[in-house]
């Protein structure tokens, strides 16, 4: 996928609003290490991503509504530090003020995804939230190919088809053994997880490096604190809660946030979300580790078939890049 995608509703871009910043610039250095890179990035993001579970279990306080305001707002102001250090405030208020609409779609994608899956993870298990979440890869490649015409491959394709085996399996099973609606309403409200992800992969994509994405991030957890402050009734928690929803805006938030915008404008959207898939099982894995919500064999086996699929799906683009030369 290339500059010269189709055009599309946010095809225009101001010039104004490119981002000059080295890291932007990189997107469009050539490298036979861009993809590799690209992956490790987004491990890393799953990984970050997958503590939410463990340690929102350790909360004193769960209304979930007060979590998503505490934790939206510490990356909100997290990313808005650290993108006025790097930018300087004169040049990050230009590119607010500038900012297209491509950029605001982003933000109202992290702004569904932060919100919706602190609500799933206050209404049922770690383990049922996560098999939500799983339905990414499926919605993103559907969207790429529909809106950014970008082809998916064989093994891709494949692989959607064994993870999503996997997560059929663990959901039929979850939700059999849901004990009341208020688990079966956190499964649903969790599928509104993926939707945003695979919209922001597939806006990230066609966004590229042409736009300061990196601001989406931060206007969307801002998004959520707002969204959320008029629900939320009393936001008073205490200073063990606000040590741990501050670690969670900053660690499992602001900080995988910009690595998803770098390694989504490197990848495939599909990908993207396949990658994506590892927070299940590392979600899990903290979860039964550190909050003794012991997986069930059927979640087990699910991750399992999950986990190969990536894998294999990893392993064959590889040899095929070694075949073909880097993408």
């Amino acid at each position: 996928m290339t500059a010269s995608a189709p055009s599309a509703p946010w095809r225009k871009v101001p010039e104004s609003c490119a981002d000059a910043t080295p890291l932007s610039r990189a997107a469009a250095a050539p490298g036979a290490g861009r993809h590799r890179r690209a992956v490790l990035a987004m491990v890393a993001c799953t990984l970050l991503w997958s503590m939410a579970g463990v340690v929102t279990r350790h909360l004193h306080r769960h209304d979930g509504m007060v979590l998503v305001f505490w934790r939206s707002g510490f990356a909100a102001a997290a990313l808005l530090l650290g993108l006025a250090v790097q930018r300087g405030t004169a040049q990050l208020a230009r590119q607010l003020l500038g900012a297209p609409r491509l950029l605001w779609l982003s933000a109202l994608c992290w702004c569904t995804m932060y919100t919706a899956f602190m609500l799933a993870l206050s209404l049922t298990t770690v383990a049922q939230t996560l098999v939500a979440v799983s339905l990414s890869p499926l919605f993103a490649a559907v969207l790429g190919l529909v809106f950014l015409r970008h082809p998916v491959r064989a093994r891709t394709w494949l692989a959607i088809g064994a993870a999503m085996v996997g997560m059929a399996w663990m959901f039929w099973h979850n939700l059999h053994a849901s004990r009341g609606p208020r688990e079966v309403a956190g499964l649903l409200v969790g599928l509104l997880v993926p939707l945003g992800a695979a919209g922001n992969w597939v806006l990230l994509r066609h966004a590229g490096a042409r736009l300061p994405m990196q601001l989406a991030p931060m206007l969307g957890a801002a998004s959520s604190a707002l969204l959320v402050a008029g629900f939320a009734g009393s936001l008073a928690v205490d200073a063990h809660d606000v040590y741990l929803l501050g670690f969670l805006g900053v660690f499992q938030l602001a900080l995988p946030g910009v690595f998803a915008v770098w390694a989504a404008a490197r990848l495939a959207p599909a990908e993207v979300a396949l990658l994506g898939l590892l927070e299940v099982v590392f979600g899990t894995l903290w979860a039964w580790l550190g909050a003794a919500e012991t997986p069930s064999r059927s979640t087990l086996l699910g991750g399992s078939l999950i986990l190969a699929a990536l894998l294999g799906h990893e392993l064959l683009g590889r040899a095929d890049r070694g075949a073909k030369g880097p993408e």
